[in-house]
C-alpha cells in the first residue's frame, strides 16, 4: 500500500502581522493613547501659565520685559511650584488658570540652588497635582511633560524617562544631584511645568533643555521639589552651611595619597578665605588641600557643597586638609549661607 505524503507546504513568514496581531498592536494604541489623554484630564487644571515683569535698567526711563513660564498648584491655598529662573527678579508675577481666571500671585520664596520657587494666589475652587515618588521610577516608563510652551495656553508632549540620577549645574553654580532625564520634549514656556507618570503623579519639575541636543530634557526630581517646597512654604528659604572660602580642585600626587592612605585623588585647594568666616575662625590657611569633612571624602567643591546642609550649621565639624604634606584635622563651625 503506497501513502502520498501531503503537499501542504508551512506558511511563509512575510513580516505581515496576522488580523489577531493587528488588532492586538491597535488595542495597545488606543491604551497608550487613553493614559495620555487621561493623565492631560486629570493633571491640566492644575498647570498654570506664569507671567512675569522684570524691571531693568536705571535712571528716567526704566523698561520692563516680560517673561513667561509653567507652574502646577500643589495645594487648595494655592500654593504654585514653578522654577527660579522663571520668577527671580520678578517685579510683578501673574497666574493665569486653565479656566480662564487670572490671579496676581506673590513670591512665597525661591531656591537659587535647585532652581525651584513657589508663590501663591488666593483663589477658591483650585484643581491641584500631587507629588509621586520620584525613588520609584525606572528607566523606560511613561513620562508627560505639561507647560506652556511659546506662551501657548497649555501644552503637553509624551515621552519615556530616559535616565536617573543626573546631575545639573544650576545658575547659582551648585549641582542639582536628583535630576531626571527624558526625551517629552520641552521648549521654551515650559519651565516650572510638572513632569507627570501614568497615573498623574508628578515625578518631576521641568527645568532644562540642552539645546544643541536631541532628546535631552531634565526636570527636578519629584522627592527633592517635594522637600524644597515644603522648606519654601514654611521658612521662606532652604538653609545651607558654608564655610567662606574660595578654592579649586586639584588633582593629589599619587604617591603621596596612597602615603597618606586618603580616599580620594583630588580635593579643594584653599586660595582664599572670607575676613570673618568660619574658615578663618578655625584657622584655615590658603594653601591647606581640603580632602574630607566629617569623615566624608571631599573630592570637588561639589562635594562639599553636598556635605554643607542645613545639618552642620552652628554645629562643630571636622575638616580633614593637607598642609605641608601632613594630613590634618581642623574643627569648623560652618555659617548660615546667606
Amino acid at each position: 500500500m503506497v501513502q502520498f505524503l501531503s503537499d501542504a507546504r508551512p506558511p511563509v513568514e512575510t513580516g505581515i502581522p496576522s488580523s489577531a496581531e493587528a488588532v492586538s498592536d491597535s488595542d495597545l494604541l488606543d491604551a497608550y493613547s487613553r493614559t495620555v489623554a487621561g493623565v492631560a484630564k486629570k493633571v491640566s487644571e492644575a498647570v498654570v501659565q506664569i507671567k512675569v515683569d522684570k524691571v531693568r535698567g536705571r535712571g528716567r526711563r526704566p523698561y520692563s520685559p516680560g517673561g513667561a513660564g509653567s507652574g502646577f498648584i500643589i495645594s487648595s491655598d494655592g500654593y504654585i511650584v514653578t522654577n527660579s529662573h522663571v520668577v527671580n527678579g520678578a517685579s510683578r508675577i501673574e497666574a493665569n488658570l486653565q479656566d480662564g481666571r487670572q490671579f496676581e500671585a506673590r513670591l512665597v520664596g525661591e531656591d537659587l540652588a535647585t532652581d525651584l520657587a513657589v508663590v501663591q494666589i488666593s483663589a477658591e475652587k483650585l484643581a491641584t497635582a500631587s507629588f509621586g515618588d520620584s525613588g520609584k521610577l525606572q528607566v523606560g516608563q511613561l513620562a508627560i511633560a505639561i507647560g506652556n510652551p511659546y506662551g501657548f495656553q497649555y501644552s503637553l508632549t509624551a515621552g519615556v524617562v530616559s535616565a536617573l540620577g543626573r546631575s545639573l549645574r544650576s545658575e547659582s553654580g551648585r549641582l542639582i544631584d536628583d535630576v531626571i532625564q527624558t526625551d517629552a520634549a520641552l521648549n521654551p514656556g515650559n519651565s516650572g511645568g510638572p513632569l507627570v507618570d501614568s497615573h498623574g503623579r508628578v515625578i518631576g519639575v521641568n527645568t532644562a533643555v540642552i539645546l544643541p541636543a536631541q532628546g535631552l530634557c531634565f526636570a527636578v526630581a519629584s522627592n527633592l521639589a517635594s522637600f524644597v517646597a515644603g522648606k519654601l512654604i514654611l521658612e521662606g528659604k532652604v538653609r545651607r552651611g558654608y564655610i567662606g572660602i574660595a578654592g579649586q580642585m586639584i588633582r593629589l600626587n599619587a604617591s603621596l595619597a596612597q602615603q597618606l592612605q586618603l580616599e580620594t585623588e583630588s580635593g579643594i585647594l584653599v586660595q582664599q578665605a572670607e575676613p570673618e568666616g568660619p574658615a578663618r575662625h578655625s584657622g584655615l590657611q590658603p594653601g591647606d588641600v581640603i580632602v574630607g569633612f566629617n569623615g566624608q571624602p571631599v573630592h570637588s567643591i561639589d562635594d562639599l557643597h553636598r556635605c554643607l546642609s542645613e545639618s552642620t550649621i552652628g554645629q562643630a565639624c571636622e575638616l580633614l586638609v593637607l598642609r605641608n604634606r601632613r594630613r590634618e584635622r581642623i574643627r569648623i563651625v560652618p555659617a548660615e549661607l546667606p
